[in-house]
């Protein structure tokens, strides 16, 4: 089972911190990846590394390895990206007649996403803590991208109508702070679209500690009940929340595959989950 890109486990300084969610301090062994561990905290069942790596060290993980691994994968990314848009029905909110609606794409990568909305009219806006990547936007595509983290930046509040996140909840140390300030920055009505690995789909229940999202920068492991309470804690109502990915490729046939993939987006057990939510007030 191929994994997706990570860092080598290593012995990072690491403390014990009280469940991202609820707050508890009660966990019980949920995955055993080589390694590392995952826990899972006994009240609300959210999945996590725990001792937990400190932001410092979090944040030297994303150098030149990691921007070359996206651009390899870019077309294919933007792709996914897009498909997850058009299920949660990003074309045909409010937002879109405004003349000049304004997005932030928190982890936007080598910035493609950010370049075809610009393209169609969109007013952009990047948060990337991969220096690298930041520049990488900024030198090639002529992007706005900050590459400190989405807090310092100051945004002033209702700085944009959509604030975008693609697999990048589960990297951050406090993924609640996260929602709140994008609660904070979005204006009424905004939304904020949020793509994470699901720890609930098929594929991680097959593959246990060998499933290609359990991997040592995945600090978090969502599924729709722990990333949506989340969000609702935080200031969002939940609007729309699809999966996709029933099986990955090369794993099994491609008539199976096409089966198991319409049925994981169908009945809710796929590999990624993207969920649309509503600021509230």
């Amino acid at each position: 089972m191929v994994k997706t890109w990570s860092t080598p486990a290593a012995d990072d300084e690491k403390r014990p911190i009280p469940c991202a969610l609820c707050g508890h301090h009660l966990f019980k062994p949920a995955l055993l990846c080589g390694g590392f561990f995952y826990v899972r905290c006994t009240s609300c069942g959210l999945v996590q590394i725990n001792p937990q790596p400190l932001e410092s060290e979090i944040k030297r993980r994303y150098g030149e390895n990691y921007l070359a691994y996206e651009l390899e994968n870019e077309d294919t990314f933007f792709n996914l990206q897009l498909l997850g848009l058009a299920d949660t029905n990003f074309d045909r909110l409010a937002f879109t007649a405004v003349k000049k609606p304004r997005i932030l794409d928190i982890g936007c990568a080598t910035g493609k996403l950010l370049e075809h909305l610009r393209e169609k009219g969109w007013e952009t806006t990047g948060v990337e803590i991969s220096a690298p990547q930041a520049e990488y936007c900024r030198q090639n595509r002529n992007l706005d991208v900050r590459s400190i983290p989405l807090a310092e930046n100051h945004f002033p509040p209702g700085s944009f109508d959509v604030v975008h996140a693609s697999h990048l909840v589960e990297h951050v140390n406090d993924p609640a702070g996260l929602a709140r300030e994008v609660s904070r920055i979005l204006a009424p009505e905004g939304r904020f679209f949020v793509t994470t690995p699901n720890i609930a789909g098929f594929q991680a229940r097959l593959f246990k500690g060998r499933w290609r999202s359990a991997i040592c920068d995945h600090l978090y492991l969502f599924s729709i009940k722990t990333l949506s309470r989340l969000l609702v804690e935080n200031g969002f109502a939940i609007e729309k929340a699809v999966t996709w990915g029933g099986l990955a490729a090369g794993i099994a046939p491609l008539p199976l595959k096409r089966l198991f993939d319409r049925a994981a987006k169908r009945f809710g057990f796929g590999d990624v989950v993207m969920i649309r939510a509503k600021r509230k007030g």
